[in-house]
């Protein structure tokens, strides 16, 4: 922070951009153009908010930063405060991190009896005040415009964008939204320089990320390791295969929204471009994998169901599509006219695909995309049925890739 106050805030942006950081969170934006778009904005006051409602399945690693270092998170806000020019920040942290929320708690209130937040963050006479708010186990808040209503104390719904929130969020003024792990990074990349961060990783992913492996593997947990690495070397070498000692059969990259990926893929790159040039997403980096004991067509309809269950209803694509589509796999597994409501499900999954206004919906045809493509046996059907899915995982009517990103996670 001290080299941050000595740099200003436009080399400390500059700094961030020539890192390549992208955020860490899912959606794998730019950082530097966000903090350069959060300071450009004429409007006052601004806001940081760090969105630490780490819901996706198999995920923990803003868990472990809150609980085992909270001060680099602080450092990270404090510092990108200074950069846009904000004097307020917000922790949004889901409640089921009681300890979490415990150690936050002291390490701000250290900071502020040691000058580094306050009135006068060391003698600078630059402001930055820093609060927890807690959501309340609604997984779309995790989404970054439902999160700002949540702040608000308005129902978690997803707001239309634009205005992004860089020019327009909490309280309809500019808002500097990242991730635990994104603003962790930043004290990083500030103490040793953007070459060193940009030293890590493949192409335009660049540093390194924290993968969390969960589920049936026999070594569970957090790799911290340079972007680019393979799937396989999570997997087999880190996590030792499964648990159970049986095939890996199916791994799901990405959280509830993910692709699953088949051990025939276990050789891809896990880096924005490489996972999505195979249908999938890397999300906040969660790792969940299954044995062949797995029943994919059960888990494409968790899928389904958890959209339908979490979806905050504003759209109709989501809130209707989902529950449709739970409707659909039952007929489909059930043999009742499998190949019609086939056709109705790759139909219904391409509206929610372009039509949902947030990643819930357009993302959560991918995991039962992927699962018919790829398991098409565990739904009753051949490989010959379901040929209408490409190897970008999009319906070939469709004429278009997905452009949906998960914003907040």
């Amino acid at each position: 922070m001290k080299r941050a106050i000595e740099l200003g805030a436009d080399a400390v942006i500059a700094e961030v951009t020539e890192s390549g950081l992208r955020g860490r969170g899912g959606a794998g934006f730019p950082t530097g153009i966000k903090w350069k778009t959060a300071a450009d904005a004429p409007a006052t006051p601004k806001y940081v908010v760090c969105n630490a409602d780490e819901g996706d399945s198999g995920t923990f690693s803003d868990r472990m930063i809150m609980e085992g270092d909270p001060f680099v998170l602080i450092e990270g806000m404090t510092i990108a405060a200074l950069a846009v020019g904000a004097e307020q920040g917000y922790i949004y942290l889901r409640s089921e991190y009681p300890h979490a929320r415990r150690a936050l708690s002291e390490a701000i209130a250290t900071a502020y009896s040691n000058g580094y937040l306050g009135a006068d963050i060391l003698g600078t006479g630059k402001r930055f005040d820093l609060e927890i708010r807690l959501g309340a186990g609604a997984y779309i808040c995790g989404e970054e415009t439902a999160m700002l209503e949540s702040i608000e104390g308005r129902r978690g719904m997803v707001r239309f964008k634009p205005p992004i929130p860089a020019l327009e969020g909490l309280f309809g003024k500019p808002t500097l939204i990242n991730n635990v792990v994104s603003f962790a990074t930043v004290p990083i990349i500030v103490e040793r320089g953007a070459e060193f961060f940009r030293d890590y990783g493949a192409g335009n992913s660049r540093g390194t990320i924290p993968f969390q492996l969960a589920g049936n593997s026999k070594r569970p947990g957090l790799i911290e390791t340079s972007m680019g690495v393979t799937l396989r070397k999570i997997v087999e070498e880190y996590g030792d295969g499964t648990a159970s000692g049986r095939p890996v059969h199916a791994i799901q990259v990405g959280g509830p929204l993910g692709a699953y990926f088949t051990d025939a893929m276990l050789d891809t790159p896990l880096d924005f471009e490489s996972v999505a040039a195979r249908g999938g997403i890397l999300g906040h980096g969660g790792i969940v994998v299954f044995d062949d004991t797995v029943d994919m067509a059960r888990m494409a309809r968790y899928a389904m169901e958890f959209c339908a269950i979490e979806s905050c209803g504003k759209c109709t694509p989501c809130r209707i599509g989902s529950t449709r589509g739970t409707e659909l796999i039952d007929d489909i597994v059930n043999r009742r006219r499998p190949r019609e409501n086939l056709e109705v499900l790759s139909d219904l999954c391409d509206t929610m695909k372009f039509g949902s206004l947030c990643a819930l919906g357009g993302l959560t045809p991918l995991p039962v995309l992927s699962a018919l493509k790829y398991f098409s046996q565990d739904f009753g059907l051949t490989p010959r049925d379901v040929a209408f899915i490409g190897d970008d995982l999009t319906i070939s009517t469709s004429g278009a890739a997905s452009t949906h990103a998960i914003a907040g996670r």
